[in-house]
């Protein structure tokens, strides 16, 4: 039966996607997908050679014919996002940076002269890596529908799994507790938080709890750096036990996990120590 984990964070920085690269090269019989379409970097360490790429078509754009447009000027005073403006050069015209597709110009345009368009807002990619089939994306710069485009990758990984009869999805969840978070975590099995013991630490656990628990999910927390201050990590471990979340596990700070990232190496790939035994111990904790 086919699982999926997905490895969150509620912040970016805690070290998220580190751990999703050592876990690729501990995992047996998976896919990965790099949910983080925004700003993805599970790539900077898994190396994927791409096989497939296409095309990815989020929001819309309005498009203005202007052998129909009149210059009656409705169009810009029903535009919410200011998207369309008189210019001198040409008239009434649509700045597509502005455009957020909501279609309001092409309803009140008496002449029937805007309609709305696809867009390119970035790009789906199927990849081979030295640890499996890798399903990512990359959303273009300024484009939103960036949770259409995560559902949109689990989606891909979803389907090469079932092809290639893999037992596990290993997602790389999206950074906060938006939108593309929410389609990072819809469906999935277990939920590993990864959380650090800063003034925030606790703060963003308890609000990505509060989104898993809404969805139903099963939730189960890891402490990254909980060296650096053993006073909020027991604050941690109290919380998450008076939840009845368990901690599978508490990763020391070692700058050896710099220089992995440096080298493009997973950690526990690039050097054998404390910090790759937290990770294994951590794997055998959530499998």
């Amino acid at each position: 039966m086919l699982k999926q984990i997905t490895v969150i964070s509620g912040k970016g920085g805690t070290g998220k996607t580190t751990l999703v690269g050592s876990f690729a090269a501990l995992a047996e019989n998976k896919v990965i997908a790099d949910c983080d379409v925004d700003a993805p970097d599970l790539h900077l360490l898994l190396h994927p050679e791409i096989i497939k790429e296409e095309e990815f078509k989020g929001l819309k754009v309005a498009v203005m014919d202007k052998t129909l447009c009149t210059e009656c000027g409705i169009c810009e005073e029903t535009c919410r996002f200011n998207a369309i403006a008189l210019t001198e050069e040409s008239g009434y015209a649509v700045n597509p940076a502005r455009c957020e597709g909501c279609g309001v110009c092409v309803f009140s345009c008496p002449q029937e002269a805007i309609v709305l368009k696809e867009r390119v807002s970035g790009y789906t990619f199927i990849s081979k890596t030295e640890y499996g089939t890798m399903a990512h994306a990359q959303l273009n710069i300024a484009e939103e529908a960036s949770g259409k485009l995560v559902t949109d990758v689990r989606n891909r990984a979803q389907q090469v799994a079932e092809k290639e009869q893999r037992e596990l999805i290993l997602i790389d969840g999206a950074p906060g507790i938006g939108c593309p978070v929410i389609a990072s975590l819809t469906g999935v099995d277990l939920a590993l938080i990864v959380t650090e013991p800063t003034m925030s630490g606790l703060h963003d656990l308890e609000r990505i709890l509060d989104v898993t628990r809404h969805f139903g999910i099963d939730s189960v927390v890891c402490i990254n750096k909980y060296d650096i201050n053993e006073e909020n990590s027991k604050r941690i471990t109290e919380f998450c036990r008076q939840r009845g979340i368990e901690v599978v596990g508490k990763i020391p700070y070692d700058s050896v996990v710099t220089e992995a990232m440096v080298a493009g190496k997973p950690v526990i790939e690039f050097s054998e120590g404390t910090v790759s035994d937290a990770i294994k111990d951590v794997w055998e904790g959530i499998k």
